[in-house]
C-alpha cells in the first residue's frame, strides 16, 4: 500500500489544501492529512479544532485520514508506513523553503521522498495567514475556505 503524508497548520485548512489532497489522493493508496503539533506560529485555531475542521471537510473522502503528529515528520512517516510527503507549492517563493525541508527530511530518512504538487492557479494567492488577515479585518473568505471553515473564523473574529 502506498501511503503519503500532507502536513501542515492547517490554521485554517483552506480550499487551496484541499485541491492538493483531492489531486494527491489519485496518486497513492491512502492520504495521511497531519496537522504538526509543533509548529511556530500564532495560531488562530487550537490543535483540537484544526484536528475536527480537518475531519468535517474531508468527511467521505476516500482514501483520507485525519490525523497529527508531534516532533520529526520523518519519523511519524515511519511510524505510519508512509513513503512520501505531499507540499503543495503556490509560487516560487515556496520553493526555497520546501526544497530546504525536502533535502533535510531526505537525509534524516532516505526511504521518505517529497512530492511537490503546484496548486491549481485559482488558489495561487490562497494562503491561510492571509485568510486569517482578511477575516481579522472583515473580509468575505467565502470560497476561498470551506463554508464549515468560513463559519468557525467569523465566530473566532466576532
Amino acid at each position: 500500500m502506498r501511503v503519503a503524508i500532507y502536513p501542515g497548520t492547517f490554521d485554517p485548512v483552506t480550499n487551496g489544501h484541499l485541491d492538493i489532497l483531492k489531486r494527491s489522493v489519485t496518486l497513492f493508496d491512502k492520504v495521511i492529512i497531519s496537522v504538526a503539533l509543533d509548529n511556530y506560529k500564532n495560531n488562530l485555531f487550537d490543535n483540537n479544532e484544526r484536528i475536527n475542521l480537518l475531519r468535517a471537510v474531508t468527511n467521505g473522502m476516500e482514501k483520507v485520514e485525519v490525523d497529527s503528529f508531534k516532533g520529526l515528520l520523518v519519523d511519524y512517516c515511519s511510524q505510519k508506513g508512509a513513503t512520501a510527503i505531499i507540499r503543495g507549492l503556490r509560487a516560487v517563493s515556496d520553493f526555497e523553503y520546501e526544497f530546504q525541508m525536502a533535502l533535510m527530511n531526505k537525509k534524516l530518512n532516505n526511504n521518505v521522498e517529497t512530492i511537490f504538487l503546484m496548486t491549481s492557479s485559482k488558489f495561487s494567492f490562497i494562503s491561510s495567514s492571509i485568510i486569517k488577515q482578511a477575516s481579522s479585518l472583515g473580509g468575505c473568505v467565502q470560497g476561498l475556505v470551506p463554508d464549515i471553515v468560513a463559519h468557525a473564523i467569523t465566530q473566532k473574529y466576532s
